[in-house]
């Protein structure tokens, strides 16, 4: 693959990483060097995500926890392989019940929005199928990251001070003293360069470490979260714990200028990337930062949003198939819909989430795209007491009307919006990719690949170029690095364009490219976070 060698001034300068033997690329640099610890001990790209991924639940725990659900896309000995570990709702929770609680809509925060967690699952899964390296092993990064504490980084820092403001005005009930006695131990956050460590989420991943992650769902750390959701009268049990089990399925794609574009299938959002990508490759773009260019990227990511906001659940409750979403035809007909001025479609209005990426790859060709999230930071800010395990507030995306197709059910698995990318040319592995953050995920995932394969940015370039997140109806946002007067033409041609203060609001994305011809491997990391790529 031939890259470009531009880069975009605002960012990090980071050059494009390139290694032989092994690679992970993640958002905490940590997090990172327990993944490439595996390799060097023997293991493949497997054991160091599951490494990486366990890290990242103590030294990213603004994002992610042991209380998250997660998803991978995995590549080994020249096949892919999709795993979704995330979640469903409790069996004891309905419409009826909440709505005779006085609930409107799903709660963002409490015992409600609580669905049961994949990623321990998914750990233990993927260890078994495809690991080299004893389970237990691959944990003692992340609990000596726990035990001896570790130093804020500056990205992490700043998010967990904001999550902290907000919960201190929220969280009033005592269902959340025990976030603050974890992650507000002084009674503050944490600050850059400040240690924090927590001795709870180390118990808690010695537990699923020796016991292959069967404590979290039938042992003592199921006894503990059963415990916790009865006291405060909450609906997930023990028995939904037990009854869990995350499901391997196959990846669906679309071919995009010879390019397999890979994601994992619904329940998950990665069919918008690739619906998007449909109505786009039908028209040819010679160059990025063109307004024609722009304005066709947002308005093809409108048309897939509105169907994927109206389609998108658990695929056994989808009125419509996979297959018909991503045919050519339906494509031409949305393609058909899109002219000079900005469109104006009605779906719900996405929003910033909490998640991490991770991106791994050893010399062998083993290669996997995995992400764990709690959703919009710390979740739902319930953290079980002595254990560290902050959980996940998934079933927020749940709709309280029975009519609509994400409708709240006991058992059933939400509109999720983490996803794991892959990028894969005649057959052979080109890499993983992805784009942390809530709705703009897909966004991310049609920016970074259009960056890669119609404008030969390099891995490094693709993720530093400027990014725009479309929110709702006419409206986008822009970071603030996007180029003023592309801004103001979209502008003109009808676009409510808002720029952002923040750069973290447009996602934080990881890349590796493989060589199919000499093995080599270039990689790049985002500078909108703490990003870091460990390489042998």
């Amino acid at each position: 693959m031939h890259f470009d060698s531009m880069y975009y001034p605002y960012a990090s300068r980071r050059n494009t990483v390139y290694g032989r033997k092994g690679m992970v690329a993640t958002s905490q640099p940590l997090a990172a060097e327990a993944g490439i610890e595996m390799i060097r001990k023997g293991g493949n790209a497997v054991d160091a995500a599951i490494a990486t991924a366990a890290a990242l639940t103590v030294v990213e725990p603004t994002s992610n926890g042991i209380g998250s659900d997660a998803f991978a896309i995995v590549w080994v000995d020249g096949k892919i392989h999709g795993l979704n570990a995330s979640g469903y709702a409790p069996k004891n929770i309905s419409i009826e019940k909440l709505k005779a609680e006085g609930y409107e809509k799903m709660p963002t925060f409490g015992k409600v929005p609580v669905t049961v967690p994949g990623t321990p699952a998914a750990w233990a899964e993927l260890s078994k199928r495809f690991g080299v390296l004893p389970f237990e092993e691959l944990f003692e990064p992340a609990i000596r990251y726990a035990d001896e504490g570790f130093p804020l980084t500056p990205t992490l820092a700043f998010h967990w001070e904001a999550a902290f403001n907000k919960f201190k005005e929220v969280f009033n009930d005592d269902i959340f003293e025990n976030w603050f006695k974890t992650f507000a131990p002084n009674g503050r956050a944490p600050k850059a360069g400040e240690m924090w460590a927590s001795p709870d989420h180390a118990y808690a991943l010695k537990e699923i470490a020796a016991t292959k992650a069967r404590s979290f769902y039938s042992g003592e750390l199921a006894d503990k979260i059963d415990q916790f959701f009865n006291q405060y009268k909450g609906y997930l049990t023990k028995e939904d714990l037990e009854s869990y089990q995350p499901k391997w399925v196959d990846p669906i794609k679309v071919n995009y200028r010879g390019y397999d574009v890979w994601e994992i299938p619904p329940n998950g959002q990665g069919i918008i990337a690739l619906m998007a990508l449909n109505i786009l490759k039908g028209y040819e773009f010679n160059e990025k930062d063109a307004i024609d260019t722009y304005h066709k990227q947002i308005e093809a990511i409108k048309l897939a949003f509105t169907d994927g906001l109206e389609y998108i659940t658990q695929q056994d409750h989808m009125n419509v198939t996979v297959d018909q979403l991503l045919s050519e035809n339906y494509a031409e007909k949305r393609r058909q819909l899109i002219d000079g001025e900005a469109l104006e479609p009605t779906p719900g209005e996405p929003h910033r989430g909490g998640t991490v990426y991770l991106s791994t790859a050893d010399g062998e060709g083993n290669m996997v795209s995995f992400i764990q999230s709690n959703y919009m930071g710390f979740g739902s800010g319930v953290v079980i007491p002595g254990t560290g395990i902050a959980m996940q507030n998934r079933g927020h995306t749940f709709q309280l009307d029975e009519n609509h197709v994400n409708a709240l059910k006991p058992g059933k698995q939400t509109y999720h919006t983490i996803i794991p990318g892959f990028l894969s040319k005649d057959g052979q592995a080109v890499g993983p990719f992805g784009v942390m953050g809530g709705f703009m995920q897909p966004q991310g995932h049609v920016q970074v690949i259009m960056n890669t394969i119609d404008f030969a940015l390099n891995p490094q370039a693709a993720l530093d170029a400027p990014r725009w997140q479309w929110m709702k109806d006419k409206v986008i946002h822009v970071d603030p690095s996007f180029p003023e007067h592309i801004a103001q033409a979209l502008h003109r041609r009808g676009h409510h364009v808002k720029r952002s203060l923040y750069h973290s609001e447009f996602g934080r994305g990881q890349i590796i490219w493989r060589d199919p011809d000499t093995g080599v491997l270039c990689g790049g990391t985002e500078p909108r976070t703490d990003g870091h790529i460990a390489v042998l």
